[in-house]
């Protein structure tokens, strides 16, 4: 039979052809009433006939606002606030700030992201003029820079008088005793605002200068620009911001009285999108607050939540909401279901809360049991426009939070906004339990391992994301949406068996190449200017460009020792040369420290 495009013949025949399930035969049809997870589906692959470059990720967060990448980081204090909110803006999605803090600092926390600009260090750090070297060493120490401005009392907004730069110290021996004022620098160079970036890059350019300070028509300094961060600015493009052209930034407040307080300062501060953040959203408190803003501020974006049903749903939307957040007890530190006995597996909650929200054309984001570039994928097939992301984003550099080690890891702690110790916070007003004389935990404290710099995480994720789309065939995402709605894009549900075949196996040990495992860069001129072994036995640079990272080495502990060869052949394809004395010396040390670790750990290994 000859089949030809357009035929009535050539769609009964590929429809033959096509895998059998669609989305709506998954979880409408199926007699098994079950909830599925995201590992209990595989999307089946399609056509491909272009270039993964040509993938797009634009989406809606809300009814008004667009990102350009479909990320959003949860409102947990171990993981948003200013500096991650700040990144992940730069970088398209949008960071929601916890509000496990007073009011003051939360509003603190959001007049930064909208006082920050791409290039422009907006509270850069400030010395006074009777402070010494000494104390010039410890901001060094602690911030890893100098090019320090000085004002009259060592504070932003105070007149400048001078600027300190490591060759005004390199030859100072009395550190203790040496004040500020008799070595720094007083023939200033500034710009004075408004200033444009293009215009500070002018000045830089012109004066060879590595730090550009901006002051008012009183000479009091209001920021400083970067050489290094200037050039980074550049390479924010996906940026989101607002009509004023300053980053959007979310924040999360609660459902009690007080809260509205507490808003109304928040939109004082430039607020762009408010999260009601619950557990269980389908409350008549959140619908009193979701009804109360859109009339007292009704240019506000307000996210509702958190639901896993249409009739939740359903309720939300009708109270007024933008947008909605799904899930309830899949987090990765989340005790709900288990404690609780509520909630539903995260594939079917999206599937149903996004097939009803579509409807009434409100966003849906899918929040938790995200923990790979598979899953983010999945959750956008199944109508999420974005996913939230806890512990993906936990560990970052630019989470709140100090690194530790443990185990010869570097690591961040992380924890549950239902663990006990951020109820103790002030979170219990999340699960409806201010009040409660009896504290029932319903979510865990742990740590994550260090991720490093989301200027090298994000683009790492997108491009994860935008091979799973041509694989599947679909170009963007309302393409994705239009194809899973419409049954041409196919799943299938997968085994246990099936899934431990999905992942590593049949090895007898491997190593997970994960983004910080790779090198992050072009084969253009990075301009290194710093060169480091970290604590993880990871060679690093610091570049204009930012911070690269070359392949991990694991010791071994039968022989703690490295040779020479194997330092140098640790950074050769990297670098292009061996490490200097300093590097191989911190390198060996964390060798030894790594192995003794496994030694105590896991014992003598055989031949040892």
């Amino acid at each position: 039979m000859q089949l030809k495009r357009g035929s009535s013949n050539l769609f009964f025949y590929c429809s033959r052809l096509a895998p059998r399930y669609s989305l709506a035969e998954v979880f409408e049809q199926s007699r098994s009433h079950s909830g599925y997870t995201y590992d209990d589906i595989i999307v089946l692959p399609g056509e491909i006939d272009f270039g993964v470059d040509a993938v797009a990720l634009e989406t809606k967060v809300t009814k008004k606002i667009a990102l350009k990448t479909p990320f959003v980081s949860s409102p947990m204090d171990t993981v948003t606030e200013a500096n991650m909110a700040i990144a992940i803006a730069q970088h398209g999605g949008l960071g929601v700030i916890h509000y496990n803090m007073p009011v003051a600092d939360q509003v603190a926390e959001v007049k930064k992201v909208k006082a920050y600009k791409n290039g422009f260090i907006s509270a850069p750090v400030v010395m006074a003029p009777d402070q010494t070297i000494a104390e010039l060493d410890d901001v060094k120490e602690k911030y890893g820079h100098f090019g320090i401005p000085i004002t009259v009392d060592g504070k932003l907004h105070s007149k400048l008088v001078g600027i300190v730069t490591k060759r005004d110290v390199d030859f100072v021996e009395d550190r203790e005793g040496t004040k500020i004022s008799s070595v720094m620098s007083t023939d200033l160079v500034v710009a004075t605002e408004p200033c444009t970036l293009s215009e500070a890059n002018d000045v830089l350019s012109k004066n060879k200068k590595g730090k550009l300070p901006i002051v008012n028509a009183n000479y009091e300094l209001v920021s400083l620009i970067s050489r290094t961060d200037l050039r980074k600015a550049r390479d924010y493009p996906l940026s989101s911001v607002g009509a004023d052209k300053s980053l959007l930034c979310g924040a999360a407040i609660g459902t009690r009285p007080n809260d509205r307080l507490r808003l109304k300062e928040l939109v004082d501060a430039g607020l762009d999108v408010v999260v009601l953040d619950s557990s269980q959203g389908d409350s008549v408190f959140q619908k009193d607050m979701v009804k109360w803003i859109k009339t007292t501020f009704p240019g506000l974006e307000v996210i509702g939540g958190n639901v896993v049903t249409r009739l939740q749903a359903k309720h939300l939307i009708e109270a007024g909401v933008d947008g909605l957040r799904v899930g309830m007890g899949v987090g990765s530190i989340c005790t709900t279901q288990v404690v609780c006995a509520c909630g539903r597996p995260q594939a079917s909650a999206v599937y149903n809360v996004a097939r009803l929200a579509r409807q009434y054309g409100v966003p849906v984001i899918a929040d938790g049991g995200v923990g790979n570039t598979g899953h983010i994928i999945k959750a956008l097939m199944l109508g999420a426009s974005c996913v939230m992301m806890g512990s993906m984003l936990a560990g970052t550099d630019e989470s709140p939070g100090e690194y530790f080690f443990q185990d010869g890891a570097r690591l961040k702690r992380y924890r549950g906004m239902g663990s006990l110790e951020a109820m103790k916070q002030g979170s219990d007003k999340r699960y409806f339990a201010s009040q409660a004389k009896v504290k029932v935990a319903q979510g865990v404290s742990g740590s994550v391992i260090d991720k490093g710099p989301l200027a090298s995480y994000i683009p790492y994720l997108r491009q994860g994301i935008q091979h799973g789309m041509q694989d599947a065939g679909v170009k963007d995402l309302p393409g994705l949406l239009l194809a899973a709605s419409s049954g041409k894009l196919r799943v299938e549900l997968r085994s246990p068996a099936a899934q431990k075949e999905g992942g590593v196996h049949g090895l007898h040990s491997y190593t997970k190449v994960g983004f910080l495992l790779q090198k992050l860069r072009t084969n253009a001129d990075l301009n290194i200017t710093e060169k480091h072994v970290d604590a993880r036995g990871i060679l690093y640079i610091d570049t204009a460009e930012g911070r690269y990272y070359a392949k991990r080495r694991y010791p071994d502990v039968k022989n703690p020792q490295p040779t020479p060869a194997e330092v140098d052949g640790f950074v050769k394809e990297f670098v292009g040369r061996p490490l200097d004395a300093d590097e191989r010396a911190r390198y060996e040390e964390i060798h030894r420290i790594q192995a003794a670790h496994l030694l105590e750990k896991f014992g003598p290994q055989d031949g040892m």
